[in-house]
């Protein structure tokens, strides 16, 4: 495949990739000079201190010469935050963002909003410019707590307009969202880290329940692939591997045309090792492979397969990269205050 030029760079290839620690080894560093990730993602074994995070940032970036490479993390508050204090304030779940709602949905609203721009003012001192974020699963009775409490609720439409008020409060911070987990994990009986999940339902009733939330938010440029079957719809393979999964649901069904990349490769709900894995995402139709673990070995599986950055899957990344705008100006301290008065934070 011929070389492409992302943002003044050539042959950057289809992967976002971690690293094992909090600095990047030369091993690391001669890696992604050499096969060039389009991003990184940021875990919690790669966070010490507030200059170390910067640090590393920046040090990722540079490995591949681009200044403005995106590096996601998922801090979505709750059990799920990668930095936490003392670094930034510990942040409630999704689940207290819903109870929020549930009383009064324009403060629940609020919150929501507020949550994510304060996420923006804590990332983007770091120059984290990407933040997975919102959840849509819609969870069931009985389902796997993978989700459990950083589900926003049991309701669709809640679900839609609490992500939809928290993309806006990203955004609003010069940072961009990433949906999850696409098209849902909310039914998902057992966690996809382990195992893989299979759904027995009707196509008509995910449509109503499951899908509607990344419908409604189908604009949306970014979004990240459930780990889970569907039989309805493909009782072979998961979602993040199934091209009738990608092509029916994702694309035609719910209208999402924005960058798609899957959860963890490494996750072992997906069958095979990391380059079978990686070769079924590609296949699928995905636009990326998230590769999280920073394991050396399974890095250069992916690498091996994934091709460089072309057809809609670079028009995509183009649309991503032109969809970065400037924080709005607002008072972090007015804003941080007004969102610890709505859940009692001193």
């Amino acid at each position: 495949m011929a070389a492409v030029i992302i943002s003044g760079m050539s042959e950057s290839k289809a992967f976002i990739s971690g690293c094992k620690g909090p600095t990047i080894t030369a091993e690391e560093k001669a890696f992604f000079a050499a096969e060039r990730p389009w991003g990184f993602i940021l875990f919690g074994r790669n966070v010490g201190e507030p200059n170390q995070i910067s640090d590393l940032v920046a040090s990722l970036r540079d490995s591949i010469g681009n200044p403005d490479a995106p590096v996601l993390i998922d801090q979505e508050g709750g059990r799920v935050q990668r930095i936490k204090p003392p670094i930034v304030q510990q942040y409630p779940n999704g689940a207290a963002i819903g109870e929020i709602y549930r009383r009064d949905q324009e403060q629940g609203l609020r919150a929501a909003w507020l949550m994510s721009r304060l996420h923006a003012f804590d990332l983007m001192r770091f120059g984290i410019t990407v933040d997975c974020l919102p959840v849509l699963d819609v969870p069931i009775g009985g389902s796997s707590d993978v989700i459990g409490n950083r589900a926003y609720g049991y309701d669709p439409k809640a679900v839609a307009e609490i992500g939809a008020a928290a993309s806006a409060g990203l955004k609003a911070g010069g940072m961009l969202p990433v949906m999850k987990h696409m098209p849902g994990h909310g039914r998902a009986f057992v966690d996809s880290h382990h195992k893989l999940p299979v759904v027995d339902v009707a196509f008509d009733e995910l449509a109503k329940s499951d899908f509607l939330p990344f419908v409604a938010m189908k604009d949306e440029l970014m979004a990240m692939s459930a780990h889970i079957v569907f039989t309805a719809i493909d009782p072979e393979n998961p979602a993040t591997t199934s091209p009738k999964v990608v092509r029916e649901v994702i694309r035609e069904h719910i209208g999402f045309d924005g960058l798609l990349m899957s959860d963890d490769v490494s996750m072992n709900a997906l069958a095979g090792d990391i380059e079978q894995r990686a070769r079924g995402i590609v296949a699928a139709g995905l636009d990326l492979v998230l590769h999280c673990h920073g394991i050396m070995d399974e890095m250069l599986q992916v690498a091996r397969v994934v091709p460089v950055l072309a057809g809609d899957t670079l028009r995509r990344i183009k649309a991503v990269e032109a969809g970065f705008a400037k924080p709005d100006g607002a008072d972090e301290t007015a804003l941080r205050e007004e969102f610890n008065g709505m859940f009692a934070i001193s």
